[in-house]
């Protein structure tokens, strides 16, 4: 697997690290020159010291023929920036971290399917924790092909009972938020437009949800024929 990894944060130190372990091909993009230097020499990595946000470094790291690219910069706005270049070379998997919980709203309504929040993963964990909550992460749940996703209600889905909307056969709706209201599928919620729903369904099916959620301005982007 080729992976590109902009912003050298202690998330994408870390990830190179376990991507490099598991022999990966990492090109790594620090703007920083000091650390630049010091990974190069520290970690079994291509390092390349410039702008990540930049298509013409990006082009250099030949982001053409990366199968993944993880924007995980100290800056959400500048992650959010890297995916959208990434979405125009058609890069398999863009993964987007975020501090901003507004920004990860933002990032997802964009179309990013993989937006990271630590903080956000991480004060909850916290909070439950000192409330003597024992919660079980989704992360000890995806076993095997299962897969846990969620993905904004476009305008087509207006005004439908959740249980009207078929998802594949071995898709199951886990319910909706509305801002921070959360639904639960057993209230057969009416959905309203920019609602996040929750599914639970196997990986070869998580495509095929995307496609149907696909908001409908960007079904006839797609259907048009290029010039």
């Amino acid at each position: 697997m080729r992976v590109i990894i902009v912003g050298a944060t202690a998330l994408g130190m870390d990830l190179a690290e376990v991507l490099i372990k598991n022999n990966c091909e990492v090109i790594f993009i620090v703007r920083e020159e000091k650390l630049a230097k010091d990974l190069s020499e520290s970690l079994d990595c291509t390092v390349i010291n410039a702008e990540g946000t930049r298509p013409d470094i990006l082009e250099k790291a030949e982001i053409d023929k990366a199968d993944a690219i993880v924007a995980c910069t100290s800056h959400d706005q500048d992650n959010i920036l890297v995916g959208v270049i990434a979405k125009g070379y058609k890069v398999p998997e863009i993964i987007i971290m975020t501090e901003d919980v507004q920004f990860m709203t933002v990032a997802k309504k964009l179309g990013f399917h993989h937006v990271v929040n630590p903080p956000q993963a991480t004060a909850a964990i916290v909070y439950h924790t000192l409330r003597g909550i024992d919660t079980i992460e989704l992360s000890t749940m995806m076993r095997g092909d299962v897969r846990f996703i969620s993905v904004f209600a476009p305008l087509k889905f207006a005004g439908m009972k959740l249980s009207g909307i078929a998802l594949p056969k071995r898709s199951a709706f886990i319910g909706v938020y509305r801002d921070d209201l959360f639904m639960a599928y057993t209230e057969d919620p009416e959905i309203k437009e920019g609602d996040e729903v929750l599914i639970v369904s196997r990986l070869d099916e998580v495509n095929g949800i995307y496609e149907m959620f696909r908001p409908v301005e960007e079904e006839e982007k797609k259907e048009q024929p290029s010039q």
